[in-house]
């Protein structure tokens, strides 16, 4: 479906037919929701819009009602009106709401016209402006800021696309269109002054000063003001005979579009305000020639651009500079004197002048290049500089503009409004450049991304990249990414060498390098994701002081970024520099080495997860993500068993609090084949693990474990990774004997481990919970008690977590939702809190049995299909199979049968395997089926309450 609110409510399905949706409030309340798409609306804020200051009495009430009408006048296969405890959320796509459509269009107009894409920003624009309909929220008069803010982005992104238009060229359709906006909005100084530039691009000035004049007069008399200095500059231009007048920058002139870095376009514009002296730095192809260009373009005054990549020796700076600004070394003083220099030549020449100097490429003569530029700013007080360099100059005030890749789309984000990340654009629009047909369509779309991430979003490498769609399909140019520096190495034959090729380019700053940056800068490719300082130093093998100091001249020369405490190279650079490990055989050496300090990190930050740091330690857990499981494959692909089994045994309990379990359980079962059939000898705890880590995703045959306490008492000593008990629990079922079989085991472990109060805690919850299936609730109120206290004293949130919602559970099947409720509505802040979204469907799962049970149909529906939601994007079949479980009840017992007995065979038809989701889930499916027979053939539906 589609939505709109840019004139009256509208809902439109697919086929272009409209959905009637009621009367005005109606309308006004899917409004509302609209305007929040895909987030929770507060009742209160959903009252104060449809009621205003006079709300009816039960307005709660009221409005539920409303949402329930609202609920039947929407096609019924979709229903997205979602309740929640804070609210109501409309579960569609913001892409699917014209207001959301055209602000994204907007901005992506506005980027274009910052970019100078002209025509792109024309098109995208127009594309923006023909979603409106008439006065924004037409239906919601309780929205009015809301409103006022969309008539005023509406207005603004109308000025951007008259601002496109005029750079287009001007006509007198734009001028008849200007005339009527300017009347309507006779207020609105940019509106005017695009008219009077417009006027006078066709030569009628007259008419332009008569604008200005009219404006003049309207400000001052509706606002008391004088026309801003913006207005003013148009019209003094206008008296001059040009629409703006300024020095003609002296600038190598470019063929393609400016794509991206509108930021750090406007930094570097900021920076030349205040400070005298601005780098650019960043590693080679970032971009750091352009971006001067475009802003050196856009400064007033006189401009001079020096190129000094092509200089072989550093000597010869003061001279590259001398031959820009135009002056011969005969033509300030000769005969030259005695001692004369051209740096002093320089400095009579700019002594008075009015300049921005812009040094590009310093890198190879940096040395040379920084004493010149700090003599000529002590010197000359009117004089800019503007460098490019692959490190800074060092000097005294130099303000520091650094470079890497262009922007992105973040991992996770919608593949649809890729093309809006300047790196995709930039890919778009140079492969168009060779291949005119080409576009980024749903189809390519994921293959664009990711040969732009594959590259870091580095633009010479985008642009070399795109330029094999000459004779590639952008598929083949992605798979052969591994092969980079073949595949990347034709660029254009008009730039140095150092540019035409991606090899060419990181190997002009490899040769920067000394020995001992570049024995650091092929160790470091050893790392996944970045390293941390301390990682770093201890894998890389280098004394301390050799170490700090080699580090730090990376960093300097754009070979390491060093972004949240982390040292990281790009890709590119990180594949040259791999090459040089290998070269130098210490690939083997160093991949020990890393292997090494990981499991170190992973034991070490294991035995933090089971207490009051869990969310400090989950963040480095998460941040080592990379390095983590590079290091698993490493070693399994080493064969080295006792590293890869011990980083499955130590990774163990951080896949699952982070709802990794199916990535969990294939490198698990990729370490069960180097392992075998049996536990290695000293293994047995790691080869259990890797077991029960690969039953998780029902990895075929697997080795026979036997019982949970066959497992332990197989220990031959105490399991370094207390979380076997809970998995083996979860793969293997609990003790036949119930409770009594738990607490024997439990005093079995005591014996081996000695007190643990996490431990303990994980015992009394599993004896709480046999306990409950058993009936015997008081006693398992009290287990399940002493389980809380326990987590809750180690400061475990997880474990809390899974007691409160037994609890809940508890309280229910005892007929106490307000104590279920509490329980519950505490296990979502936690859930909250850890960040895991499988764990928080199994929660919403948990809380939609609790509303079940209590005849809260409506409120269950929405929590099994929020888990259903979680779960399938998480990848966790177990809860889908649950949530869809729960679906089919609310249904039977809505009396909507076929629906029921769809979900039912839905979730029968996946994900159930081992004993936790498979005999036990598939047992309930089973008999949920048999009462949707029953019901079938009795052909009269329950009631609400289940009856």
């Amino acid at each position: 479906m589609r939505f709109r609110i840019l004139g009256p409510t509208q809902v439109v399905l697919a086929d272009g037919r409209e959905v009637p949706v009621g009367g005005p409030r109606l309308r006004a309340l899917l409004a509302l929701l609209l305007l929040d798409a895909g987030r929770v609306v507060p009742a209160e804020r959903l009252i104060d819009g449809l009621y205003g200051e006079n709300p009816p009495r039960g307005a709660a009430n009221a409005l539920q009602s409303q949402v329930s009408r609202l609920r039947q006048a929407l096609p019924a296969e979709h229903d997205p009106v979602e309740f929640h405890p804070a609210g109501y959320r409309l579960a569609v796509d913001p892409d699917d709401v014209d207001a959301y459509r055209f602000e994204r269009l907007a901005e992506a107009g506005r980027r274009a016209l910052g970019d100078r894409d002209w025509p792109r920003a024309a098109a995208v624009l127009r594309e923006a402006l023909e979603l409106w309909r008439g006065p924004a929220l037409a239906d919601a008069t309780g929205a009015p800021a809301q409103a006022a803010r969309l008539d005023e982005l509406r207005l603004a992104a109308i000025e951007d696309r008259v601002e496109a238009d005029l750079a287009l060229g001007a006509s007198g359709a734009l001028i008849a269109e200007l005339r009527e906006f300017v009347v309507a909005h006779p207020l609105r100084e940019r509106l005017r002054g695009q008219l009077m530039r417009a006027l006078t691009a066709l030569g009628r000035p007259a008419e332009a000063l008569i604008e200005f004049e009219d404006a003049r007069h309207t400000l001052a008399e509706q606002l008391g003001v004088d026309p801003s200095a913006e207005l003013a500059a148009i019209h003094l231009a206008v008296l001059r005979g040009a629409e703006r007048g300024s020095a003609e920058p002296a600038l190598p002139s470019q063929l393609t579009t400016f794509v991206g870095r509108e930021d750090e376009l406007k930094r570097v514009g900021d920076l030349l305000g205040e400070r005298r002296l601005v780098t650019l730095t960043g590693p080679g192809g970032a971009g750091k020639t352009r971006l001067a260009i475009e802003a050196a373009g856009r400064v007033d005054g006189e401009v001079r651009f020096v190129e000094l990549a092509g200089l072989a020796d550093g000597s010869d700076v003061p001279q590259a500079v001398l031959s820009a600004l135009g002056l011969r070394d005969a033509g300030l003083r000769a005969p030259a004197e005695q001692g004369w220099q051209t740096t002093d030549r320089l400095v009579e020449a700019l002594a008075e002048r009015r300049l921005l100097l812009v040094l590009d490429n310093c890198e190879h003569v940096l040395v040379d290049a920084a004493r010149l530029a700090a003599r000529l700013l002590s010197a000359c007080p009117a004089l800019r500089v503007l460098a490019t360099s692959r490190e800074p100059l060092g000097l005294a005030g130099e303000a520091l503009c650094p470079l890497s890749g262009l922007t992105l789309p973040p991992l996770g984000a919608s593949a649809l409004n890729a093309d809006d990340y300047p790196a995709v654009r930039l890919f778009a629009q140079r492969a168009a450049d060779v291949a005119p047909d080409f576009t980024v369509t749903p189809a390519n779309v994921e293959t664009v991304l990711r040969i732009c991430r594959g590259l870091d979003g580095l633009p010479l490498a985008i642009e070399l990249a795109a330029a094999r769609l000459r004779a590639l399909s952008v598929a083949e140019v992605a798979a052969r990414l591994d092969d980079r520096f073949r595949l990347l190495s034709t660029g254009s034959r008009a730039v140095s060498p150092r540019h035409r090729t991606l090899r060419a380019v990181v190997e002009w700053s490899w040769d920067l390098l000394d020995d001992t940056e570049r024995r650091l800068a092929r160790r470091l490719t050893v790392f996944a994701g970045g390293a941390t300082l301390e990682a770093a130093e201890r894998v890389c093998g280098l004394p301390t002081a050799e170490f700090v100091d080699a580090l730090t001249g990376l960093v300097d020369k754009s070979f390491v970024e060093m972004t949240g405490g982390r040292y990281r190279m790009l890709e590119t650079v990180r594949a040259f520099c791999a090459e040089r490990l290998a070269e130098a055989g210490e690939a083997d050496q160093l991949r020990r080495a890393h292997t090494g300090y990981f499991l170190e990190f992973a034991w070490t930050a294991s035995n933090h997860l089971r207490c009051a740091e869990q969310l400090h330690w989950l963040r480095r857990l998460d941040a080592e993500w990379d390095n983590l499981h590079a290091a698993l494959r490493r070693a399994t692909a080493a064969g080295d068993v006792s590293d890869a089994a011990g980083l499955v045994a130590a990774l163990s309990f951080y896949w699952w609090l982070r709802g990794m379990r199916g990535e969990g359980a294939r490198l698990a079962a990729d370490v069960l084949e180097l392992l075998g059939t049996e536990a290695p000898p000293g293994l047995r705890e790691e080869f259990a693990l890797c077991v029960y880590n690969a039953s998780l995703a029902g990895s075929g045959q697997l080795p026979s474990l036997g019982t949970q306490q066959s497992v332990i008492r197989s220990l031959d000593r105490a399991p370094r990774q207390p979380f076997l008990l809970y998995l083996s629990g979860i793969s293997t079922g609990p003790p036949a004997g119930g409770a009594e079989h738990v607490d024997e085991l439990m005093g079995e472990l005591r014996r081996l481990v000695g007190p643990d109060a996490w431990i303990n805690a994980l015992g009394a919850m599993g004896s709480g919970s046999a306990l409950m299936w058993s009936g015997q609730w008081d006693r398992a109120r009290t287990a399940l008690a002493t389980a809380l206290d326990g987590f809750r004293s180690t400061g475990d949130r997880w474990g809390t977590m899974i007691t409160l919602g037994a609890l809940g559970e508890l309280a229910a099947w005892q007929g106490d939702p307000e104590a279920a409720g509490a329980h519950m509505d505490e296990a979502m802040g936690l859930v909250g809190e850890l960040g895991s979204a499988v764990d928080q469907a199994d929660m919403l799962r948990t809380r939609g049995e609790i509303r079940l049970r209590s005849g809260d149909l409506a409120a269950a529906r929405d929590d099994f299909a929020g888990a259903l939601l979680l779960a399938q994007r998480s990848g966790a079949p177990e809860f889908v199979a649950s949530a869809r479980l729960g679906l089919a009840q609310v249904a039977r017992l809505r009396g909507e049968l076929a629906e029921a007995r769809r979900f039912c065979e839905e979730a029968l038809a996946g994900g159930l395997t081992g004993w936790y989701v498979g005999e036990a889930a598939r047992a309930e499916i089973l008999l949920a089926l048999a009462e949707i027979t029953e019901a079938e053939q009795a052909g009269a539906p329950p009631s609400a309450d289940g009856a």
